[in-house]
């Protein structure tokens, strides 16, 4: 969340900052200066008070050693503790309201984010690679269906639309990117492989910027408290919640594979066609903790780190800076990487790099101490390295050969164990 110091000194650059984002959390600043200024009143009372009390309690004792009537003094300190209680219900709700509207407020775009209204405003700022000349190009449903790789029907029969069956060489391909993907980021690049449970505490979710907003897109246990996970983002990050962090302990880089579940709840009519939208698809996500002055600079490096899987796979994609309009809820800068899909025409974003600067350190309680021995918050990255299922889908269709085969590209043929998928294969 934001700090609130930020929020009371400078309110009109947090609006001016806020404004350009989609929505209108902006309008909330004020209201947020309410309920500070009446907690932080409350609390200014109250030790006022507790200080009245404490003279007026030693005053009682003096005057009874002197055997003086007390009970009007008495009775004044009853007043004291009847209106410090009051003050205590008002503090710990104007607090609760005060935390309840920041943690509905989105993070502060970086100040050189491009601005614009929504996703059409995204600037294109690298090409990698050609697309591929392929007449009439299938997709990867006729694909897979041809192969016998993937069911949809299967699914949907014991799930629910949204849900896929991987076979044969469907599961192969899909376990051999899994294992690509894992070695690439921690051998080649330097993140620890961590494994984490698919299921996290509600807190977990708030801390990360899941939850309150994208509650109708998670799948929450019956009570709210418990949800399957959208992104290894959310566990791998909060392996470090209410932490305090040595400097020398930073950066701290990690990455898991996890299957992610989503709801997808406010995403009708956009493209969901076989694979390209699903409610539980495999990922391999790549999270760093580190200094702030190193948080900008090092996001250039996890892309590079993300990119390179597509790179390796010979895959054509591009690179987009997220506009302020389509920035995510904790992100101060975001770059996706698209990758080209033949069958489909179009892009398809694998993997989202983002900065979240110390919005979610201040959600999580994660600090370190610094080389004054201050407590500092942490800053906190990730990116997809990458998604699985239309990283999936660009390979089909970009490998796709004349005769309804699939070549599998010289990096993944030592994980697959084999250099092309053919129909007496599948």
């Amino acid at each position: 969340m934001l700090d609130i110091r930020v929020i009371r000194e400078n309110p009109e650059e947090v609006k001016a900052r806020l404004k350009p984002r989609s929505g209108d959390a902006w309008k909330l600043v004020d209201d947020v200066l309410a309920y500070d200024e009446a907690r932080r009143n409350a609390e200014t009372e109250k030790q006022a008070l507790q200080s009245e009390r404490n003279a007026t309690s030693k005053q009682i004792g003096m005057l009874k050693k002197k055997g003086e009537d007390t009970s009007s003094i008495e009775a004044r300190v009853r007043e004291i503790g009847d209106r410090i209680r009051e003050l205590d219900r008002v503090a710990e709700e104007n607090a609760a309201q005060l935390t309840s509207l920041l943690m509905n407020i989105p993070n502060l775009p970086h100040l050189e984010c491009p601005v614009g209204a929504d996703e059409t405003a995204n600037p294109e700022i690298k090409l990698w690679g050609e697309k591929p000349a392929i007449e009439n190009p299938k997709d990867h449903v006729e694909l897979a269906a041809n192969l016998g790789m993937i069911s949809f029907e299967d699914g949907a029969r014991i799930t629910g639309s949204g849900f896929v069956v991987y076979r044969g060489a469907g599961a192969r391909l899909e376990r051999a990117l899994i294992n690509f993907l894992l070695n690439t980021q921690t051998v080649e690049n330097g993140y620890q492989e961590v494994g984490v449970p698919f299921v996290v505490k509600r807190e977990c979710m708030e801390g990360t910027g899941q939850l309150p907003k994208f509650e109708e897109d998670m799948y929450g246990t019956e009570d709210q408290q418990m949800f399957l996970i959208p992104t290894a983002e959310v566990p791998v990050t909060n392996l470090y919640r209410d932490t305090i962090l040595q400097e020398s302990d930073l950066p701290i880089k990690m990455a898991a594979y996890t299957p992610c579940f989503r709801r997808e709840a406010g995403s009708a009519g956009r493209i969901n066609r076989g694979m390209i939208r699903v409610h539980q698809f495999d990922k391999v996500e790549l999270v760093q903790i580190l200094k702030p002055e190193d948080s900008f600079r090092e996001l250039e490096v996890l892309r590079g780190h993300a990119e390179s899987i597509l790179q390796k796979l010979g895959l054509h994609y591009r690179v987009i800076e997220l506009c302020t309009g389509d920035l995510g809820f904790s992100s101060a800068k975001t770059y996706d990487i698209e990758v080209w899909a033949p069958g489909q025409g179009q892009y398809l974003e694998v993997s989202s790099c983002s900065c979240f600067t110390d919005y979610q350190a201040r959600r999580m309680r994660l600090r370190y101490k610094d080389a004054d021995g201050r407590n500092q918050f942490c800053h906190t990255l990730n990116g997809s390295g990458t998604a699985l299922p239309r990283l999936y889908v660009a390979l089909l269709e970009t490998y796709q050969q004349p005769d309804g085969s699939i070549r599998i590209p010289e990096a993944l043929v030592p994980y697959f164990g084999a250099d092309c998928i053919r129909p007496e294969q599948a």
